[in-house]
């Protein structure tokens, strides 16, 4: 049974949550989120000099602290969407090994519709020096109009009137959820046709891609366009959810060069009309 809302916790932080992860675990998110055999460097523990991991896997170590903060903001998980991400990344990560992440509410705010919590965490090594900084924008569709105060307006990113400095389409298969899931994150809406059902505003009954599976789909044009494919310099990453994305969909990323930034946008071939990621950009280092 889910309990209301709780504004009263913003602020509230979690214990210090250790996460080990192999190799093996850092190449099967990279196989989740479509990397394919020209990425064997992000795959293969003998890749040259080292192998690479995904900067987007900077989400996966918070699964734990992010479930945390859920049990103690509560509302109705019924009604739970996945607003915004960004990552901040410090260093990049290694192919294998133990990190720890504390979580924090950040804010809670009401939309009257609606309601919108931010989580925030910060990533450690077990030596204590900070590798990466997430914040999680979180929608609960049936838990607003409580009285609180509205959260502050989010900053517009646009892209320029003009051709994309590069355009990468990937298609994704009918079993992309399916893979990325074992990286963690378990919600049955993107696995069981029954819970897609339910949810089928969103969903138009079919399980439906993660958003973080998409996301990461998009980090991984941005850095081949933008990094060299260097995860070192990649130093922010940010944008919104707009659309949802069903496996076997195209996802087609755009990308724009503008002050030291990289500006995109991304869609589908099956829904051209309807971005399903905006309001994004990249920090390059």
């Amino acid at each position: 049974m889910s309990k209301p809302l709780d504004p009263a916790t913003v602020g509230h932080e979690t214990e210090p949550q250790r996460f080990t992860y192999r190799w093996q675990d850092a190449a099967l998110y990279a196989l989740g989120v479509g990397a394919r055999q020209k990425d064997l460097g992000f795959l293969y523990e003998h890749a040259e000099p080292t192998m690479k991991v995904l900067p987007t896997y900077a989400v996966i170590p918070t699964f734990e602290a992010c479930k945390s903060l859920f049990d103690v903001v509560g509302g109705d998980f019924g009604g739970v969407v996945h607003g915004a991400q960004t990552i901040r990344l410090h260093r990049p990560f290694a192919p294998s090994g133990t990190l720890v992440t504390v979580g924090r509410v950040a804010s809670i705010g009401d939309l009257k519709r609606m309601a919108q919590a931010v989580f925030t965490t910060r990533t450690t090594d077990e030596a204590g020096t900070l590798l990466c900084e997430t914040e999680w924008t979180i929608m609960y569709l049936l838990d607003g109009g409580y009285g609180g105060d509205a959260p502050p307006k989010s900053v517009r990113v646009r892209a320029p009137e003009r051709d994309p400095d590069w355009t990468v389409r990937e298609t994704t298969t009918a079993e992309q959820a399916l893979l990325y899931r074992l990286s963690g994150d378990h919600n049955p809406l993107h696995a069981d046709p029954r819970a897609a059902e339910k949810a089928a505003k969103v969903t138009e009954g079919r399980p439906i891609l993660h958003g973080l599976c998409t996301y990461g789909h998009i980090g991984r044009a941005i850095l081949a366009n933008a990094c060299g494919d260097d995860p070192a310099r990649l130093r922010s990453f940010t944008g919104r959810f707009s659309k949802p994305v069903w496996p076997g969909d195209t996802i087609v990323t755009r990308g724009w060069h503008e002050d030291g930034r990289v500006l995109v946008v991304a869609g589908t071939e099956e829904h051209p009309e309807e971005p399903v990621f905006t309001n994004a950009f990249a920090e390059i280092a």
